[in-house]
């Protein structure tokens, strides 16, 4: 494909001649070969401009660069090089790699969800749907990427527009005609969606998390509402928001000024509801109630938060054209999403469950869906952790929403990052004090992982919040292997 080809639509504020042709377009320099167009941008930690030499030394036969310096030096060096001045850097880089992969997000029909909580869950069910009704889809999330049933590793959960364009255009070579991904409010920010025509986006909710990012809660609502608006694209067609929740209510008015068609559920509020719901372990039932009639729901997930997840869903699939007996048949099939919940199987008549809680929301939720299941009888014993080089005034209230609910709290560490895992968990543990629970502090994972499960006795739920899918833990010193299921399935198998 020739580079004016691939610039078609760029804002270009100047550019040589486009006769190149552009066998790939790169913005890591580092997958850079001969022919490549290579998109030099400024990032939030790195400057993709200081790279372009090693660009060319690999043989770029094109650069786009948002640096009129680096256009001005890179222009008197290489006379005879296809490169244009963008005014902006991600933007060009959507645009170009939709043009080079000839725009695949035209063909599949996407949902997007975001919220601080659920998202995960959400796109699991509405994959589950779909494909139950016999869509083919390609999935996008923090666990692992689905291409028409194939599983993929995650390396992020919205990967940069060319990564994502990609796998799209994969996707449709597969035979997929749906997208179902998270959309996460850093990839909103700093435009790794521009251009993507989401047909059904869904808003789950928003508590604290990323403010060491975001910087306030307005400006990480103000991300996430970029779904809801359209970037470099109409808006969505169908609004699939959570009422119950305060900033939902607020999107559920912005999203009608955007003309889309807005779907409101909730327990207390929306026209998508649950009704008579029944939660035991491993089994959520209720009758679903909807402006278009009702049906019975049933899920091999647990708990109050799931109930939710199952409405957005529900609302978005139905958005997609599935009747209310497909969504129902649907809701069925999904056995269980890794890391959420996760039960370990084990002889010691004890619950231990896996689950990515990492806010004081998801943990309060976590541990009372816990308590439901153990009744007064049982005690519900704890285990989390918080971030390192993260936002630091969440930590006292996970403290507070782990200790509410709990019998017993053990404090450990959940990717300390650079910080000093014991700085993190005492300023964790001032929460915990506030409310007065047993607590053990325990800094070496595994070893709290060992604590927790030693003081659990038949009919105790041991939660290990936090990591979840994750099959690492960051530390100072380097990433290392730790898989909290597998630890926690060892210890199991000694007690036993």
């Amino acid at each position: 494909m020739l580079f004016s080809e691939i610039v078609e639509g760029i804002e270009l504020e100047e550019q040589t001649h486009g006769s190149c042709e552009i066998t790939s377009v790169e913005y890591d320099s580092r997958r850079v070969h001969e022919g490549s167009l290579f998109v030099a941008m400024r990032g939030s930690t790195t400057d993709g401009n200081t790279y372009i030499k090693q660009a060319m030394g690999k043989g770029a036969a094109g650069v786009l660069t948002d640096s009129r310096e680096v256009f001005s030096n890179a222009l008197s060096r290489w006379p005879h090089l296809c490169i244009g001045l963008a005014q902006h850097g991600r933007r060009s880089l959507a645009i170009a790699s939709a043009n080079f992969y000839q725009h695949p997000e035209r063909t599949l029909k996407m949902t997007g969800v975001t919220g601080t909580n659920g998202k995960t869950t959400t796109a699991y069910l509405v994959e589950a749907m779909l494909n139950s009704a016999q869509r083919t889809s390609v999935l996008v999330g923090t666990i692992e990427y689905h291409v028409a049933g194939e599983v993929r590793v995650s390396p992020h959960t919205t990967p940069e527009s060319r990564d994502l364009l990609e796998l799209f255009h994969d996707a449709v070579g597969r035979g997929a005609t749906e997208a179902v991904m998270e959309v996460s409010s850093h990839a909103l920010h700093q435009g790794r969606v521009y251009g993507m025509p989401f047909d059904v986006a869904i808003f789950t909710n928003l508590t604290q998390d990323h403010l060491d990012f975001h910087r306030t809660m307005e400006r990480y609502f103000a991300a996430k509402q970029k779904l809801f608006a359209g970037d470099g694209s109409p808006a969505p067609r169908v609004a699939v928001i959570n009422v119950d929740d305060e900033y939902g209510r607020r999107l559920a008015k912005f999203s009608l000024t955007q003309g889309s068609v807005v779907a409101e559920y909730g327990v207390e509020k929306g026209d998508w509801r649950a009704e008579d719901v029944v939660l035991e372990a491993g089994s959520t039932r209720f009758t679903l109630k909807t402006p278009h009639g009702s049906v019975a729901m049933h899920s091999n997930l647990t708990g109050h938060v799931n109930v939710l997840n199952l409405l957005a869903a529900s609302a978005a699939a139905h958005a997609r054209g599935l009747s209310l007996e497909q969504i129902a048949e649907g809701s069925e099939q999904l056995a269980y999403v890794p890391g959420r919940f996760q039960t370990v199987p084990n002889e010691a008549s004890i619950t231990v469950a896996v689950d990515y809680a990492h806010t004081d929301d998801a943990l309060l939720n976590l541990i009372k869906l816990s308590r439901q299941l153990v009744g007064n009888n049982q005690r519900v014993i704890t285990l989390f952790g918080c971030g390192g080089d993260r936002d630091i005034t969440k930590r006292p209230k996970m403290g507070r929403a782990a200790a509410r609910g709990s019998n017993l709290v053990v404090l450990t560490s959940d990717n300390p990052r650079t910080e000093d895992p014991a700085i993190i968990m005492e300023q964790a543990l001032r929460g915990v004090e506030e409310i007065g629970t047993d607590c053990i502090v325990e800094a070496d994972r595994e070893a709290a992982i060992r604590k927790a499960i030693a003081a659990a006795k038949p009919g105790d739920i041991v939660l290990l919040a936090g990591k979840g899918h994750e099959k690492t833990q960051v530390l100072a010193t380097g990433t290392v292997p730790f898989d909290d299921v597998e630890v926690a399935a060892r210890v199991l198998q000694e007690r036993a």
